[in-house]
């Protein structure tokens, strides 16, 4: 999708730098409270080069950490606010099985977060959603609520309604330079733009713009594998496109996670990943992956032997995506602790996509010098020491 023509201009009252989900919906609440946002992306859309590409993902209630599924509720609303707007579907009610040992405390904080009492034995997961097989010891919890966000859909709706509000979206376009102070200064390939305010979501990047301000931000990008599985007998697995979504917790075999979806994007063939990757350099990311078998996969294919029986072993499709990832795997979302009139969002650790829609709410309220509607402390920049470089 390239930029729509228009008058090229370059002061703004708001620049953004990186259209992924992150960025798009900052400017989308920025152009709703009237503000001339600049939205800038160095690939032209769509592309597949950072972590907001791809059919689908997770939205769910469920969180161990309060803090995010307080957020949860004003997600839902927004994203039907969204799809109000564009008359589009965006989101897809499967539930979503949070799966772990008996009384693991992650999942029993999920559970308590969710207010949900019931508790799944393996007989009763396996009379509920038949293609689930529990081992000694593990038990289910339910999140009614949770489903799929057609994620490519997402990203062109909300960037289409921050275009319908007058905002100005200029992809193919890759910042070289930011020069802070009163008035911002951003020099791309293609032109010179100013604005009183910056914010940064410019994903898997963010770490290189930032040491441009003095900024060193313990961000680590990592290539992930994406897996597709196929069904060993076509609609006999119970793992079919209505089937729920599904989250592991505190497995001694897949430390990081492991979840899944539907077959959805392949038919036939079910999403599940595993919730951790390898560190990477974002611009090398796209390169031909090594054709020696990957330890992530073996973690996958043990998971799938001993609990989706119904499904083949061995990935029929393998794709890759970007997480960048903080150590605490918390978000950034804070202003620059010197140059207040930056903003940054970055770290979003590969569950991010669906907090989107109050992401860019509250980098829009930090970046107008608001009182952000949620408590930020889990997100400061300053949880992380050392971060502030030399001056620049």
């Amino acid at each position: 999708m390239a930029a729509p023509t228009q008058p090229q201009k370059s002061t703004y009252d708001v620049i953004v730098i990186g259209a992924g989900i992150q960025g798009s919906f900052t400017a989308y609440h920025l152009a709703q409270r009237r503000k001339d946002t600049l939205l800038l992306e160095q690939f032209l859309l769509p592309h597949s080069r950072g972590s907001s590409h791809g059919q689908s993902r997770i939205i769910r209630s469920a969180y161990p950490q309060e803090y995010y599924s307080r957020m949860m509720p004003d997600c839902f609303r927004l994203w039907q606010q969204l799809e109000a707007e564009t008359g589009t579907t965006l989101y897809r009610q499967t539930g979503l099985v949070l799966l772990g040992p008996r009384g693991e405390p992650e999942l029993e904080a999920c559970r308590r977060n969710l207010g949900v009492d019931e508790v799944l034995d393996a007989a009763a997961l396996a009379q509920r959603f038949p293609g689930f097989q529990l081992q000694a010891g593990q038990v289910a919890v339910l999140d009614s609520t949770a489903g799929v966000l057609f994620a490519d859909r997402a990203l062109r709706a909300v960037q289409e309604v921050f275009c319908r509000h007058g905002g100005t979206l200029r992809d193919g376009e890759k910042v070289l330079h930011i020069k802070p102070g009163d008035t911002v200064t951003v020099t791309t390939t293609a032109g010179v733009y100013k604005a009183p305010r910056l914010i940064i979501t410019a994903g898997a990047w963010t770490g290189a713009f930032v040491e441009q301000l003095g900024l060193h931000l313990p961000l680590q990008p990592l290539r992930i594998h994406v897996c597709y599985w196929r069904e060993k007998q076509p609609g006999s697995a119970g793992l079919g496109s209505v089937s729920p979504c599904f989250l592991t917790l505190g497995l001694g075999q897949a430390p990081h996670g492991i979840y899944g979806l539907p077959s959805i994007e392949y038919p036939g063939l079910m999403k599940v990943c595993y919730h951790h990757g390898s560190p990477t350099d974002p611009e090398k990311r796209d390169q031909v992956p090594s054709s020696a078998p990957h330890p992530d996969t073996a973690i996958l294919s043990s998971f799938i032997s001993s609990c989706l029986p119904g499904l083949e072993t061995q990935p029929a499709v393998m794709e890759t995506c970007l997480y960048t990832n903080t150590p605490d795997e918390d978000f950034i979302l804070d202003r620059h602790p010197k140059f207040s009139n930056i903003v940054i969002g970055a770290g979003f650790s590969g569950h991010g996509f669906k907090l989107a829609p109050v992401v860019g709410k509250l980098l829009c309220e930090l970046s107008l010098g608001e009182e952000p509607s949620y408590n930020m402390a889990h997100f400061a920049i300053t949880r992380f020491p050392g971060v502030l470089g030399a001056a620049q």
